[in-house]
């Protein structure tokens, strides 16, 4: 990506209106105090207890929860997807924490990748939780809960057998899945257990008759009985049977009953268990009072049965309870390094290269190279000179919005489909309506296929300290900003980051933002206010290894005395107030500074004058340039409004952005070339892969037939060309006559062949042809 490189003009080619900002500028620079090393300029004070406020109102204004969510939602147990948002939330993690979540990611990507699955859908996290703690107490395990232990142990033991046929497969696998593979094969599974419950528990959770002799029996007299009540009740029932009554069975607590509909006497006593003039009349016979009483005693021994085998499961149970509670966290664990992966992978996520950022000069100290981006860094030499490489970056919550608006346009394409053809959509959508309901539908998802998320190409080089992007309302500079906090989020916390290879990003100790119109409302600040505050509390706060994302610096003022006071804020940052700052302006003072402080770097959001639209796309390197009086010009402002303008603007200005836009041509054709010297390099590539493989394929074809007797064969060995004599093709062996000599050689030592024959010639005219050569090639 090219980055255009400028020198200090020694002639002030900007207008009176602008310098009359920069010397407010300077003259507020002189004023302030020069910070040491050490020391933080104030734009106020502020209290450092409010640093952890200050990082969560910035994780607010990025809408970084939204992102977890998003990445729990790939979690396949509720104590997972509560533990996934739980470990993205706490952003305050060491570097080498940062690298450890890196490394389990990119090895369960790769376990997904060569087929593990890694689906714990099946594994209710929730009831194994409550069976520990039920256990831990004393009391009897659950049935349904036992299930769920089984279903814990036995994921845990696919996992680690599928590991082991990996690791048979190819060792190499070990150090792949490295630091999972450790994990699994560290975990206990307890095989007593499962064979233990599944004797006793049925899939349903219920309690197998089996389980003990004591339950046999009592189930057994419950079925007698409740046989022996049914017959007695049916009988009952046959004998009052008549045309104006209506009797039938029921149970009342337990008990067998009958609903009388009628409020005439019946042949038989009961007790009057209830009465009611539209649900009828609840009356238990006197013959079955005995049968219910005997019932009632057999159930209860059936409990008690079932409470005695579930007590003997829980006391199995609590001799394995601390296995099977790491086996717990081991399993919500590998779910919440699965859900960073599974996502990573959906949105076509790329492994970043993440390093600590060093003090001195900002060159990097370390760095993380694991997986694909290996490959990457030897493909791309100058990607050491990047402090920050995120090419084509998109914003991963505006992607996940258009790829489920773009997935539901579909799916409403198909249901309306197969709704018409079942039954022509019935009463909804008649005749014509429904088709063009259904045409409607596909253009809508034409339309968002059409417009998919521009991606942003952020690239930084490394003597940058603040970024200036200026340009036009919803041209994608606040997206920016949140891009790259978003990205460095990502990386910091375990995720890939949605960009293409290679990816560099830095290690940030504090992302802070103050973008948007936050403030705070309950001390009655103003916008202007609000964002000083903020601004306040990051420059106060951050540090060398910190990221600051600054939306529309120095606005909300006075244009000069914001502009001024951008510039002094900028310059601050760029000193000693963070690792990297990116600001958005409208102020194109701003843009000057990068010729003034060689750490500073212009970017502009590029807009099309022909769409009067923004592209969403960046130009680095360039100044941005106003486009207020071109688009009053195109929109067909009066003339004479539109050269007052440029009068009152001034010659000066003009220029500046004449200079602007052939700096804008040039880089969009330097663009262009460069795409298409990319596209031939990757066909030159391909056809050099394509060319190797027929190479090889050649020589295999050339080296591994076997000769016969009488073929002249070369062996390297010996470099020479030799008759083979006879073949041993079970031995693999060849016997060959070299000279004087007969040698015993292998069919692998054998690099040609060719059929040794006589050359017949016949003569046409004067000219010698050979009608046979008999060379006959491998």
């Amino acid at each position: 990506m090219f980055v255009a490189s400028f020198t200090r003009s020694p002639i002030p080619i900007y207008s009176t209106t602008f310098s009359s900002s920069v010397a407010a500028a300077s003259r507020l620079s002189r004023l302030r105090c020069r910070p040491c090393a050490h020391s933080r300029p104030l734009l106020g004070p502020v209290d450092r207890s409010s640093k952890a406020s200050t990082l969560s109102d910035s994780l607010k204004i990025l809408e970084w929860d939204k992102l977890c969510d998003a990445v729990a939602s790939f979690a396949g147990t509720a104590l997972g997807r509560d533990a996934t948002k739980a470990q993205l939330s706490s952003v305050d993690v060491r570097f080498d924490e940062s690298r450890r979540l890196l490394e389990e990611t990119a090895a369960a990507v790769e376990l997904i990748k060569y087929g593990a699955g890694l689906d714990f859908t099946r594994v209710n996290t929730v009831l194994v939780k409550s069976a520990i703690t039920r256990v831990s107490r004393g009391s009897p395990l659950d049935g349904v809960e036992a299930v769920a232990v089984v279903g814990l142990i036995q994921i845990a033991e696919t996992l680690q057998n599928t590991l082991k046929a990996a690791l048979k497969e190819d060792a190499e696998w070990y150090n792949r899945f490295m630091p999972l593979t450790q994990m699994l094969l560290d975990a206990v599974v307890s095989q007593s257990f499962v064979k233990t419950a599944q004797l006793m528990i049925d899939e349903d959770g219920s309690v197998k008759d089996s389980a003990s002799s004591e339950l046999r029996r009592s189930r057994f007299q419950v079925r007698v009985l409740e046989q022996k009540l049914y017959q007695l009740m049916d009988k009952l029932i046959r004998q009052e049977k008549n045309e104006t009554s209506t009797l039938e069975m029921c149970i009342v607590n337990g008990r067998c009953c009958i609903k009388v509909m009628t409020d005439r006497s019946t042949i038989f006593d009961g007790l009057l268990l209830s009465s009611g003039s539209r649900a009828g009349s609840m009356l238990e016979p006197i013959a079955a009072v005995p049968l219910n009483d005997e019932l009632q005693r057999a159930r209860a021994l059936v409990i008690k049965a079932e409470e005695e085998v579930l007590s003997k499961l829980a006391d199995k149970m609590l001799a394995e309870i601390d296995d099977i509670q790491n086996l717990l966290q081991i399993i919500i664990r590998l779910d919440v390094i699965t859900a960073r992966a599974k996502y990573s992978l959906a949105y076509d996520g790329t492994f970043p290269d993440i390093y600590m950022p060093n003090h001195i000069g900002g060159e990097p100290s370390d760095s993380l190279s694991q997986g694909a981006t290996t490959s990457s860094a030897s493909s791309h030499p100058s990607r050491r000179n990047w402090k920050l490489y995120m090419p084509k970056s998109y914003h991963p919550l505006l992607l996940k919005r258009h790829l489920e608006d773009l997935h539901n346009a579909k799916k409403d394409v198909v249901d309306a489909t197969a709704e018409i053809r079942r039954n022509f959509l019935g009463k909804h959508i008649e005749g014509n309506d429904g088709d063009a309901c259904l045409a409607s539908m596909k253009l809508r998802v034409s339309e968002l296929e059409k417009n998919y998320p521009v991606p942003v190409d952020l690239m930084i080089t490394e003597n940058t300290n603040v970024l200036v992007i200026t340009g036009p309302n919803t041209g994608g500079k606040t997206i920016s900003l949140k891009t790259v906090g978003l990205g460095s989020l990502m990386a910091k916390t375990g995720l890939y980051v949605l960009a293409s290879e290679p990816v560099k990003i830095p290690w940030f100790d504090g992302i802070y933002a103050d973008i948007g119109d936050e403030q705070s409302l309950t001390q009655s600040l103003s916008t202007f206010s609000g964002h000083l505050r903020q601004i306040g509390a990051i420059r106060s706060q951050s540090t060398h290894k910190s990221l600051v994302l600054l939306d529309e610096v120095g606005a909300g003022t006075n244009p000069l005395e914001g502009a001024a006071l951008g510039m002094s804020i900028l310059e601050s940052f760029a000193e000693t107030g963070s690792f990297l700052t990116i600001a958005t302006t409208h102020h194109g003072e701003l843009k000057m500074l990068k010729y003034r402080n060689d750490a500073f770097e212009n970017a502009c959001v590029e807009f099309d004058e022909l769409s009067l639209k923004p592209t969403y796309k960046i130009l680095w390197g360039v100044p941005g340039r106003s486009n207020a009086i071109n688009i009053a010009e195109r929109l067909s402002l009066n003339y004479v409004i539109v050269d007052g303008a440029r009068k009152l603007l001034g010659t000066a200005n003009a220029e500046i952005n004449e200079v602007i836009v052939d700096m804008e041509r040039f880089k969009q054709s330097f663009q262009e070339h460069l795409q298409e010297a990319e596209h031939y390099l990757i066909l030159s590539k391909e056809l050099r892969e394509s060319l190797l493989v027929a190479k090889k394929k050649i020589a295999d074809h050339a080296q591994r037939k076997i000769p016969v007797a009488g073929d002249m064969v070369h062996v390297p060995s010996l470099g020479m060309q030799v008759v083979v004599s006879k073949v041993e093709e079970t031995k693999g062996e060849i016997i060959v006559q070299a000279g004087n000599m007969k040698l015993r050689l292998k069919l692998k030592d054998i690099q040609s062949q060719r059929r040794r024959t006589s050359r017949i010639w016949r003569t046409h005219g004067n000219t010698p042809t050979a009608s046979k050569w008999g060379i006959g090639w491998g």
